[in-house]
């Protein structure tokens, strides 16, 4: 059966590259105390540098992700966000700002509540309304939900109840084995998806769908260092924006928590637009590969590195969720079970989804 997606060569965009390239040398020469690091219009510029490399860095990844074909391109996709989410929590952590123990909780728990809730509820809703009732396979979301269950209760829920260490978190021994399971459990999870049972995440050819037109690099490995670049100046500009953005939500008085919604926000911005895109075209497979594939690596792959970097520093790390967020997780997990539990979606589920999201964003601005 021949593949119903059209390739074509790809031309790099000039912002691509200058984006990232102008990125790096403004955050190096801040860092080095060569421009002014306090500079209103520089902080503010920066913060524009940040997100147009976290554009740029998704783009060559789909460019890549494109050429490795699916499911490959999706995990390529989830871990470069994790990267980008992973240096900017990083950032934040050794920063030294009050509540900093908190941010990699805070960070996952709203990229998990973003992309279940957000993200697929766009999906649902915006690909219900054109084409009325979508198709996915089963056998992915069900093997992807309890994976994600697994990875969230154990690292969001368990540190509320263990007595070792301090008040919602771990002690040191048993935060090293949560998340060599976390590791270890996610890995499993990719050998499942890219090799054991490929097919289960791979869109049915026979979805009536229009073909879809996909870029491949004409050069590989000019694709892979400009996402490398790309990477590069998210990660400078991540630290020379981490504090002032602690800084700021403080002064407007808001709850420590919407550092990790701006984080991750922005960070599945991208991605979240990719997502859709692919609902509006009948594809909801890969939609749910990008959605569930970005929540599974935002657990799987940043909880084990944060709590690396607090075990080999011996910093503090509070994973436990606040009862509200407990429940706001159970009812995602539980509502998400029975939206993707029938391989077929419509606006209304949509519509729950996104009834959720609204009320974690009250939430997490309003305690």
């Amino acid at each position: 059966m021949k593949s119903r997606l059209q390739v074509r060569s790809a031309h790099v965009p000039l912002w691509s590259w200058i984006i990232p390239l102008f990125g790096c040398v403004i955050a190096a020469m801040t860092l080095a105390h060569v421009l002014p690091e306090r500079s209103v219009v520089l902080l503010l510029m920066s913060a524009g540098l940040l997100t147009g490399a976290i554009f740029a860095s998704v783009h060559h990844a789909e460019i890549l992700a494109a050429r490795v074909g699916q499911p490959s391109g999706a995990i390529l996709l989830a871990f470069c966000v994790t990267i980008i989410e992973v240096a900017i929590i990083g950032s934040l952590m050794l920063s030294g700002a009050e509540g900093n123990e908190e941010v990699a909780r805070d960070t996952v728990f709203a990229a998990v509540m973003i992309v279940l809730n957000g993200v697929i509820g766009l999906c649902l809703v915006l690909g219900g309304r054109r084409h009325r009732e979508q198709s996915f396979q089963l056998n992915a979301a069900s093997a992807a939900l309890a994976v994600l269950g697994t990875l969230a209760t154990l690292s969001l829920v368990l540190p509320n109840f263990v007595t070792a260490g301090k008040p919602q978190q771990f002690a040191a021994i048993q935060l090293v084995v949560i998340g060599l399971v976390s590791v270890i459990l996610y890995g499993v999870f990719l050998f499942v998806q890219t090799v054991r049972h490929r097919d289960y995440f791979i869109d049915d050819e026979d979805a009536a769908s229009p073909p879809a037109t996909h870029e491949t690099p004409r050069n590989p490995l000019a694709a892979g260092a400009l996402l490398v670049l790309a990477l590069i100046a998210v990660i400078l500009l991540a630290k020379l924006l981490s504090y002032p953005l602690d800084s700021a939500v403080e002064a407007l008085g808001l709850p420590q928590a919407v550092v990790g919604v701006t984080i991750a926000g922005v960070v599945l911005l991208p991605e979240g637009i990719t997502s859709v895109k692919a609902a509006l075209m009948n594809r909801l497979q890969n939609s749910i590969n990008l959605v569930l594939g970005s929540a599974l690596a935002s657990i799987g792959v940043t909880i084990p590195v944060v709590a690396a970097i607090s075990v080999a520093l011996g910093r503090d790390l509070a994973l436990g969720l606040a009862p509200q967020n407990l429940i706001m997780l159970i009812l995602t997990l539980f509502v998400g079970t029975i939206t993707l539990g029938t391989g077929r979606t419509t606006v209304l589920q949509g519509a729950v989804h996104l009834a959720i999201f609204t009320v974690f964003l009250l939430l997490s601005a309003i305690p």
